[in-house]
C-alpha cells in the first residue's frame, strides 16, 4: 500500500511544480539575464543526457576505437549537421552503431 502513497505524492508534487508555472503566467517577470539564458537550456539538457552514454563504457572514459557508441554518435552528429533530418540522423546513428559493434 505504501507504493500507492508514494505514487500519489510523486504525482501531486509533479502537478504542483508544473501548475506553478501556469499559475504564475503574467504575474511574475523573470530577470533579463534569466530570459537570455533560457535558449541554452534544451541543448544543455540534451548534452547532459547524451555525453555520458557516448563517452563512458562500463563507467570508464574511453575515447578511442574501443568505444563504438562514440563513433556512431559522431556519425549521427555529422548527418544531423548536413541534412537536418531527425529520422535520417537516428537511422544513420543506429546503422553506424550496428556496423561498429559487429566489427
Amino acid at each position: 500500500m505504501s507504493i500507492w502513497w508514494l505514487m500519489l505524492a510523486s504525482g501531486a508534487i509533479t502537478f504542483s511544480i508544473r501548475y506553478s508555472f501556469i499559475a504564475a503566467e503574467g504575474h511574475f517577470q523573470p530577470p533579463g539575464w534569466f530570459r537570455r539564458l533560457l535558449p541554452f537550456v534544451p541543448i544543455a539538457a540534451l548534452t547532459a543526457l547524451t555525453a555520458p552514454e557516448l563517452l563512458l563504457v562500463q563507467g570508464e572514459l574511453i575515447l578511442g576505437g574501443a568505444n563504438p557508441r562514440l563513433w556512431a554518435g559522431l556519425v549521427a552528429i555529422i548527418v544531423a549537421a548536413v541534412w537536418r533530418n531527425t529520422l535520417l540522423t537516428i537511422g544513420c546513428g543506429f546503422a553506424a552503431l550496428l556496423v561498429l559493434q559487429r566489427f
